[in-house]
């Protein structure tokens, strides 16, 4: 008979006062009252610890003996207990990469789960991104229906701009005879001109075959190969009812050419800047400049103090006004004007830098005097 209730009698543990109280199993129970109502007693002290002290006391001798003694909670009866596990509330790490999941260790797990039988998708455009052998390829063209004309292409060129002349010069030479150009098959030994700047799809015809139960199994592994090889990793297989299928080696997306590395723990490291924020590097928050408190007082000038945090360092705001004389000197603009006044590209140089552009300064140290 299933037991559906943890039932307690005469629990007396600290402040409780020969508590009766049947509680169900299986369900989110909150025990909540005012401060030294016993929660904590009831909760950790007596059902936790009985709970534990009874799992502790099924183990083995051997194993009891680094566990150590447990007492028995005042407490006259309890049924329907499992071992338990106690979480208290306190003080935890204020780094911002510990979480429920990483205190609680089961974030180890997730790793593992999501990295064994996950399956990545494009960031583009969401399709499922798979890798498969040449045998698993081969199987599946063969599995098609007898009698299917098909044709291996191999996409060299997917949606760039340009003319492509010496792609298609490597081909022909190479000694292929037709490829696919924007959706139409041309001879190779054509004249074949492209617009420079639009956008072309080439793909090479690397053979033509038909399922039956004669087709050479060496021939398409090999035209299977070459294909993989010229493209990178991708194969398409164009039926003759104008249906299409994709097949890839590597982890990667044929329509946005995005390729990912085999899905591994490590990508699901909290600790790794694969896959984190490029703005906060995965840490939840980043700094930023915020004028209004750098320069609280737009009346004044760099010269009166309105950069509040330099005019605080003391000894250190000559060095600072040094450095914004040269500046000024170059950019032509004046430390005595209130910001106010300056424009729009002189306060960014002032907030956020000149980037790339140089700016020479001299600096004087009082210690020595260089």
């Amino acid at each position: 008979m299933e037991i559906s209730d943890i039932v307690i009698r005469g629990a007396k543990e600290h402040n409780l006062k020969n508590i009766d109280i049947n509680i169900p199993r299986g369900k989110f129970i909150v025990i909540t009252g005012l401060s030294g109502s016993g929660k904590s007693s009831l909760a950790f002290d007596t059902i936790y610890a009985e709970g534990r002290r009874r799992y502790v006391e099924s183990l083995s001798a051997y194993a009891r003996q680094f566990l150590g003694n447990l007492e028995k909670p005042n407490v006259d009866y309890i049924e329907g207990l499992s071992p338990a596990i106690s979480i208290d509330q306190r003080g935890i790490s204020k780094n911002p990469r510990s979480t429920v999941g990483t205190t609680t260790e089961i974030y180890d797990y997730l790793r593992i789960l999501f990295a064994r039988i996950g399956t990545p998708h494009c960031i583009k455009c969401n399709k499922e991104v798979k890798k498969q052998s040449i045998q698993q390829i081969v199987d599946s063209i063969k599995s098609l229906p007898i009698n299917t004309k098909f044709m291996i292409l191999s996409p060299i060129i997917r949606h760039r701009k340009g003319e492509h002349k010496e792609t298609l010069n490597i081909a022909r030479k190479s000694g292929f005879i037709r490829a696919r150009i924007n959706g139409e098959i041309k001879e190779l030994s054509e004249k074949i001109e492209l617009e420079k700047n639009k956008w072309h799809t080439i793909e090479i015809i690397v053979d033509r075959l038909q399922i039956n139960n004669e087709i050479d199994n060496d021939r398409l592994t090999n035209s299977i190969e070459t294909s993989l090889k010229l493209s990178e990793g991708l194969i398409k297989i164009a039926l003759s009812n104008n249906k299409e299928i994709q097949y890839s080696d590597t982890f990667s997306c044929p329509d946005c050419n995005i390729s990912i590395e085999e899905i591994e723990p490590r990508n699901f490291s909290f600790n790794s800047p694969k896959g984190a924020c490029d703005t906060c590097s995965g840490i939840g928050h980043s700094l930023k400049v915020n004028p209004k408190l750098i320069i609280p007082n737009n009346e004044l000038s760099i010269e009166q103090g309105a950069i509040a945090p330099w005019f605080r360092s003391g000894g250190y705001a000559n060095i600072y006004l040094g450095i914004f004389t040269s500046i000024s000197e170059q950019f032509k603009f004046s430390l005595q004007t209130p910001i106010k006044n300056l424009s729009d590209e002189n306060l960014k140089l002032i907030l956020y830098g000149s980037k790339s552009k140089p700016i020479k300064f001299n600096y004087v140290s009082r210690r020595f005097g260089k």
